[in-house]
């Protein structure tokens, strides 16, 4: 009840002139960056601290958090409309997003998208507004042992459950793995896996790996197969068929709130992120959804699990930033430096402190997840049209999207390169039938297990019982071989079945 008052009271902050206007900005801003491959977030947030110093802190930091939420929305329209992720969280959507296009459904993915992000980024603010300080409790339960028996639980489960084929699956789990630990290791400063190249001592930049092996892989495709894309550039798509039906949103819902409320958990985790979000989320709905066997192949529940999660995740991600002090993610990092120049300190004492700062915060992001959300809808129409480019225009068109958002990331020609190589090995993997989902989650969740395994056991002296006395990290771990065992138990039954049958 307290906090409700006060919610209306950050209602009367939030809905002045300039806090409304900033939101508004923040928000516009926000979809453009996200749906600039190679951008993103932490870059769009990075570059417009500046342009806040002089404003009043609650007025900044408005238009910094409706970057944020905004690009969620964003990042999903280039992976559903080209096939190239705006930021990483829209990885999963591309999965599920771009095969509705190819099937002369971009709107409904657009709108389903929009939809998810309203419902899931609702979700994780009420969760805010309810919880904040209590969930960001819970989030700091996961020490390193906890978190890195979560990620290795999602990376054993990854293999076959992105995967058509296991085996496949594991290989390219295996094969992100191993991308992953390329570079100076940040620990001990050992050089890894560079073969000599200056460009790989930082490692394998994300964004020219994602472009490459969505982006590139696709103007291949459009480029072989320039028939299938020329009658879907002819096919007329209305509003009108972009709507979801009411039996379409009934089926939705339960993967939307779903993913919303893991996303917004992750989201609480320090280092997790949207990313994290949205791959949990879409290992989820592999798992336990209604259309999970056609999952990947183009199915709104795709789109709806992965948007639901990162919009969810990036709302969670201010619980412990604001109740704790610690950011969630690269772009939480930045906003805590801005709130540090602002001479506001987060922690316990933020919420009594500064009231007015927090709630009005809070209040806004409730405004600025409406207002996107009409913008979103608005510009489907504009966004649909689009598809109507003939393909010897939009080929060339997205080859060059491919070759700036990847130079962008680094102002390195290396990324470039790097991006056109990891196109054709994507090409191949889709060729073959090998699954690219699991590379790119293995790639991910890699240093960050790797991170928190070193750390869970320098605080036990290498002693490996720590994974043990924790009742969180040992639930996974029992997971984790149940997961490992299952499949062998499973065909084990399954023959013994069949020999009954023909005896």
């Amino acid at each position: 009840m307290e906090n409700l008052q006060l919610l209306l009271s950050g209602f009367g902050t939030a809905l002045t002139v300039q806090n409304l206007l900033a939101a508004i900005f923040g928000g516009l801003i926000g979809i453009v960056v996200g749906a600039m491959p190679g951008l993103g977030s932490l870059t769009g947030v990075a570059l417009l601290l500046p342009l806040t110093f002089k404003m009043d802190p609650t007025t900044g930091i408005i238009m910094l958090a409706a970057i944020y939420y905004a690009n969620m929305f964003g990042g999903s329209f280039s992976a559903i409309l080209i096939n190239i992720p705006g930021d990483s969280p829209a990885v999963m959507t591309a999965l599920d997003g771009y095969p509705l296009t190819q099937q002369g459904r971009a709107g409904k993915a657009l709108f389903t998208a929009s939809f998810s992000s309203f419902i899931g980024g609702t979700i994780g603010i009420i969760l805010l507004t309810a919880l904040g300080p209590v969930l960001a409790r819970i989030g700091l339960a996961f020490g390193p042992a906890e978190q890195a028996a979560l990620i290795l639980f999602a990376l054993t489960s990854i293999g076959w459950l992105l995967g058509d084929d296991p085996l496949k699956g594991l290989l390219t789990t295996t094969f992100g793995l191993m991308l992953a630990t390329i570079g100076v290791d940040q620990q001990l400063g050992q050089i890894r896996f560079t073969f000599g190249s200056v460009n790989l001592l930082s490692g394998v930049s994300f964004i020219p790996l994602v472009i490459g092996m969505f982006g590139f892989s696709q103007v291949m495709e459009m480029m072989l197969c320039k028939n299938d894309y020329d009658e879907l550039a002819c096919t007329k798509l209305t509003i009108k068929e972009s709507l979801l039906k009411g039996s379409e949103i009934k089926s939705i819902i339960p993967t939307v709130f779903r993913s919303g409320f893991l996303g917004n958990f992750v989201g609480l985790l320090p280092g997790a992120g949207a990313t994290t979000g949205s791959f949990f989320a879409y290992i989820l709905e592999k798992k336990v959804g209604r259309e999970r066997k056609n999952l990947g192949k183009g199915v709104i529940s795709g789109v709806a699990a992965a948007e639901a999660a990162n919009n969810a995740a990036a709302a969670g991600a201010f619980a412990p930033l604001l109740a704790l002090g610690i950011p969630g993610s690269g772009t939480a990092a930045v906003l805590l430096g801005g709130l540090m120049m602002w001479g506001l300190r987060p922690g316990p004492l933020l919420f009594k402190e500064a009231s007015d700062f927090v709630w009005g915060l809070i209040a806004s992001m409730y405004i600025g997840n409406v207002i996107v959300f009409i913008v979103s809808l608005a510009i489907i129409p504009f966004l649909v049209k689009l598809l109507r480019i003939p393909t010897a225009i939009l080929t060339p068109l997205i080859a060059v999207i491919c070759i700036v958002g990847s130079y962008s990331v680094n102002n390195s020609m290396f990324d470039v390169w790097f991006m056109l190589i990891a196109g054709i090995i994507a090409y191949l993997f889709k060729t073959f039938d090998y699954p690219i989902a699991p590379l790119l989650l293995a790639f991910v969740l890699t240093p960050r297990l790797e991170q928190t395994f070193r750390q869970a056991f320098e605080l036990s002296n290498g002693n490996p019982a720590i994974f043990f006395k924790s009742p969180i990290a040992l639930t996974f771990i029992v997971l984790i071989v149940a997961f490992v065992v299952s499949p062998l138990v499973l065909k084990m039954f399954s023959k013994k079945k069949e020999l009954s049958v023909k005896s």
